[in-house]
């Protein structure tokens, strides 16, 4: 305490002319609307490129995590359309259209907005009815499985994400393929629920959950998450299963809009059997 006394007294010269400087230029700035706007400008510029430089920081620590997705998504639609040709020879190939046809598109989007602590969240996302979107078609990531789209503008559209208490994805396991509903009770974000599972399948906790195929909203396939936990109540038939989701969505960026090509035909047949 001794020092810091002595260190104030010997130096209060010095510190009474920091203060009347400060002074100074406080009232120079606020009586003269020249100086006055000046540094405001100059205040502006300073924190826009600080905000500028901070948010270039953090895209940069993120193209890693960003560039590991699109390398899977990449390889899965790789693995994917290789079975639509056969090799010749040398580096020639041949389209096998009479065995294979396209059955979905993929159109890229980003996330531009989004909710995870409702009973009802949605997703914002930055493609609209200019870009061919419609109501019911799936929305996935390089991650998994990330929602329905709901309504839709021009230029946008919003997905009730699965983390949403209306919605249900058919679901499968993908070891045994038992045909499941996944459904989300609220709470953790990322752990959803898995139903219809009868008591005599084989679970292990890690399971792989698909997307079945049944539905026309998303192709088989689509990774949703694994089995957490699960438990068999006493007379029920049917398990418990809680699955922790593949996809973080408080951290969504990159997503596709799937659009079924061949859903009004399939829609249309299952009405007239009452499906």
């Amino acid at each position: 305490m001794r020092n810091l006394i002595r260190f104030l007294s010997n130096n209060s010269f010095l510190f009474l002319f920091l203060f009347l400087l400060f002074v100074s230029f406080f009232l120079l700035v606020k009586n003269n609307n020249y100086q006055n706007s000046k540094f405001f400008n100059s205040s502006n510029f300073l924190i826009g490129n600080l905000y500028s430089t901070v948010n270039n920081v953090n895209d940069y620590f993120n193209l890693k995590e960003v560039n590991a997705e699109l390398a899977k998504q990449n390889s899965r639609l790789q693995t994917r359309q290789i079975n639509a040709f056969s090799k010749v020879f040398g580096n020639t190939v041949s389209v096998s259209d009479t065995t294979y046809s396209q059955k979905y598109i993929y159109t890229s989007a980003k996330a531009i907005n989004n909710s995870t602590n409702k009973r009802e969240n949605y997703i914002t996302i930055d493609k609209g009815s200019l870009n061919g979107i419609k109501a019911g078609m799936g929305v996935v990531s390089a991650k998994g499985v990330i929602g329905t789209v709901k309504n839709v503008s021009e230029n946008f559209c919003s997905v009730m994400s699965v983390l949403h208490e209306k919605n249900a994805v058919s679901t499968k396991i993908k070891k045994s393929g038992y045909i499941g509903s996944l459904v989300w009770e609220l709470g953790d974000y990322r752990v959803a629920q898995l139903k219809d599972i009868p008591n005599h399948v084989k679970l292990t906790k890690g399971d792989t959950i698909i997307t079945s195929g049944y539905s026309s909203v998303f192709p088989e396939g689509v990774i949703v998450g694994r089995v957490k936990s699960f438990d068999l109540p006493e007379g029920n038939n049917f398990y418990n299963i809680d699955i922790e989701l593949s996809v973080d969505y408080k951290n969504l960026s990159h997503v596709y809009v799937v659009k079924s090509l061949m859903k009004e035909e399939q829609e249309k047949l299952e009405e007239l059997n009452g499906i």
